[in-house]
């Protein structure tokens, strides 16, 4: 009976001692944050391209499979888009940042980025100009690519060229979200570009040659009476099957809506819902693994729109219609912050998926943070939350993207490298661009 205790006890011991190494194997190990543009702190009252604004603002960013990262961001006051790439360690690879849009005259806003596995020189960028062509809200989208590591880029192609005012995405009659759109590369040279506009149309245009021509804009089929279509997530899996996730503006009951595509966006599925029911769903995100599964966050708000958040994750398998019930990722930081926001999300080579947030002192606050989890077993189980070290501004400041926060900051990469950017603003100040670079330690 005394063996069988101790060796009880001793086993014990073991399993703590496993279940404790594992944890602490497991972190994420940040390194020191890393300012990578600053600027002015000034936003004038709203007069169109007349504007008077000064600051670095949005930025995102990719990861390709050697490690080296690559960001955009936007200079308000030049009114483009800046390049940069980095080393994995961080290292700047060019003197200067590249002018990706050209256009000093007119906004360039809220970015997204792609690069290419099978041309290691081609970077990909799509952003929303805010070109005024009569309609009833400015906005168009347009492409730019560069085939020499982002030293140069080609001409901005605008694919959208019209009046509704493109990458808008309606939540009311009197308040939407700018940066309504998507981008990612698919195989075989594609790539896919989403957007929304005012006027609550969803729209996809395919690339086939990357980045060299595009298909005319084609509608995603919705329901017309379920209100207007915004927020839109893209990810197109190993075998070329489209996955598109958007919400709804006009209605306090809003779900997610999923489709997909196994012919290119030439046809698409009739949309389902994966979260039915009251509350309120914004800002949903996907991505797709190397297995096949789609793995998708959104904010969830059971006082309607605009209250307090909190981020949901749900996946479903290769093959499988409906998705794994939601589980909740941020609950935890709802006893610090009064909500959770506006995810993203990213899985890595090696099956790892990462969900990071906006962090809010309150409901209808600008955020003031990062918060960010992980998982090593494909979704099953994932980390506790934690505030990405360093995402909080010690001077008060507060996260950009003034313009809209449907943006993209998360990018991982091989052997668990993971990747987050931020702006911070500080009003009548300054403001900055911030690279966080991470390493899931195993």
């Amino acid at each position: 009976m005394k063996h069988s205790f101790v060796r009880s006890i001793a086993l014990a011991a073991l399993v703590v001692a496993l279940v404790s190494g594992l944890l602490a194997g497991d972190r994420v190990a940040w390194q020191e944050p890393q300012v990578i543009a600053s600027g002015g702190g000034h936003q004038g009252p709203w007069r169109m391209n007349e504007s008077d604004f000064d600051y670095v603002d949005a930025p995102t960013a990719a990861i390709d499979a050697s490690g080296t990262i690559a960001v955009v961001w936007v200079d308000q006051a030049r009114k483009n888009l800046l390049f940069q790439r980095y080393s994995a360690d961080g290292e700047a690879q060019m003197a200067e940042p590249v002018d990706v849009s050209r256009t000093p005259g007119v906004f360039s806003w809220l970015p997204r980025i792609a690069l290419s596995d099978s041309r290691p020189d081609s970077v990909h960028v799509l952003w929303q100009e805010i070109i005024f062509s009569g309609g009833s809200h400015g906005g168009d989208i347009l492409f730019a690519r560069s085939d020499d590591g982002g030293r140069t880029f080609k001409e901005a192609r605008n694919l959208s060229d019209d009046r509704a005012g493109a990458g808008k995405g309606r939540v009311t009659a009197d308040f939407w979200h700018n940066g309504s759109l998507a981008l990612a590369p698919g195989p075989d040279e594609t790539l896919y570009a989403a957007w929304t506009d005012y006027e609550g149309d969803l729209w996809l245009s395919r690339s086939s040659d990357a980045g060299e021509s595009f298909t005319a804009p084609r509608r995603v089929p919705g329901e017309d009476a379920a209100g207007p279509a915004f927020g839109p997530s893209l990810a197109v899996d190993a075998q070329g099957v489209v996955h598109v996730a958007w919400t709804l503006g006009e209605r306090t009951d809003a779900d997610v809506r999923v489709t997909r595509s196994e012919d290119g966006g030439e046809t698409f599925a009739a949309p389902s819902s994966v979260h039915p029911g009251p509350g309120h769903v914004d800002a949903p995100q996907i991505a797709v693994d190397d297995e096949g599964t789609v793995h998708l966050v959104y904010g969830e708000s059971v006082e309607g729109p605009m209250q307090r958040y909190r981020i949901k994750y749900a996946r479903r398998a290769r093959g499988e219609e409906a998705f794994t019930t939601p589980v909740d990722l941020s609950g935890r930081q709802l006893e610090r912050f009064g909500s959770t926001g506006f995810p993203a999300i990213a899985t890595g080579t090696d099956g790892h998926v990462y969900v990071s947030w906006e962090v809010f002192p309150a409901p209808g606050t600008r955020p003031n943070g990062l918060g960010f989890v992980y998982s090593i077993d494909r979704g099953e189980t994932f980390s506790e939350p934690e505030v990405v070290p360093g995402s909080i501004d010690p001077d008060g400041g507060v996260n950009g993207s003034m313009q809209g926060l449907l943006g993209s900051k998360l990018a991982a990469g091989p052997d668990g490298q993971v990747l987050l950017v931020n702006s911070t603003f500080r009003s009548n100040d300054s403001s900055d661009v911030k690279l966080f670079r991470g390493a899931v330690n195993r």
